[in-house]
């Protein structure tokens, strides 16, 4: 008997890391063009790929800072007026390892009050650059997050131990490969090499019946040559008709269902 639900056999998660201009803002705030090419998200990717989504009739989940809430609102309500998931990524897109106690609770609390103006209670968190503190998973706990997306230990949700300690949060967990930033920004790759690292990955992962999450950012992505390879790349992974497109908050639903 598999893990999913009747008549799948794997679970593909496709998720976007929405950071916009945030890290730049905060690392950086006078690189004028280095912002510019974050504002490409809001500007032309995040309606590339909402249509993108909508033809192919998935449903995704957008990590995204508190910053890019604040500051490209009606991008982020028509994200959740296509019906896609929200969940929360840091405010500036900070580095929580760098940050003391109380430097990173205000982090979640102005992300929590970014969310509140939308009327939007996120379920799940993914910490920028997947950094976390010793502190992270508690405050996760606390504001009463349902799953995290961080850890790296395993190609299946799992209900997360910290310390020991059962935390009660699903964990969707996460790999570099399997993520877009190292293929198209940080080693330039054409598209074709990103193709060929993730294919291989899926093929796989479909033939053990377990769980392919996709990590992707708007500004990264977005480009139209880019897009047309996930497009394509999408197409033939629904041709397997035994695959669960699913959100985050479908994944972990479902995980604490069969796990708890």
């Amino acid at each position: 008997m598999g893990f999913w639900p009747e008549g799948y056999r794997c679970c593909v998660n496709i998720t976007f890391d929405y950071d916009s201009n945030s890290a730049l803002i905060r690392r950086a705030l006078l690189d004028i063009v280095a912002q510019s090419r974050g504002r490409f998200a809001p500007n032309v990717a995040i309606p590339r790929i909402l249509d993108l989504l909508d033809t192919h009739e998935i449903k995704a989940t957008f990590f995204t800072p508190g910053w890019t809430i604040d500051n490209f609102t009606e991008s982020v309500e028509e994200i959740l007026s296509r019906g896609h998931e929200l969940g929360a990524h840091g405010y500036f897109h900070e580095r929580l390892t760098d940050l003391s106690k109380e430097m990173e609770e205000t982090v979640f609390e102005r992300s929590m009050a970014s969310f509140e103006r939308i009327d939007v209670k996120p379920e799940g968190f993914r910490a920028p650059y997947w950094l976390i503190s010793d502190r992270t998973i508690k405050l996760v706990q606390r504001l009463g997050f349902k799953y995290d997306s961080n850890f790296m230990d395993n190609d299946m949700p799992y209900m997360l131990v910290w310390r020991g300690v059962d935390t009660g949060l699903v964990e969707l967990p996460v790999e570099w490969m399997l993520d877009d930033w190292p293929q198209f920004e940080t080693h330039r790759r054409d598209p074709q090499t990103a193709y060929d690292v993730w294919k291989p990955e899926f093929e796989g992962i479909y033939e053990l019946g377990r769980y392919f999450g996709l990590t992707c950012h708007p500004q990264a992505i977005g480009r139209i040559s880019r897009l047309k390879m996930l497009d394509r790349f999408i197409t033939e992974m629904k041709e397997k008709v035994d695959v669960w497109f699913a959100t985050c908050k479908e994944v972990a639903d479902w995980a604490r269902e069969k796990l708890t």
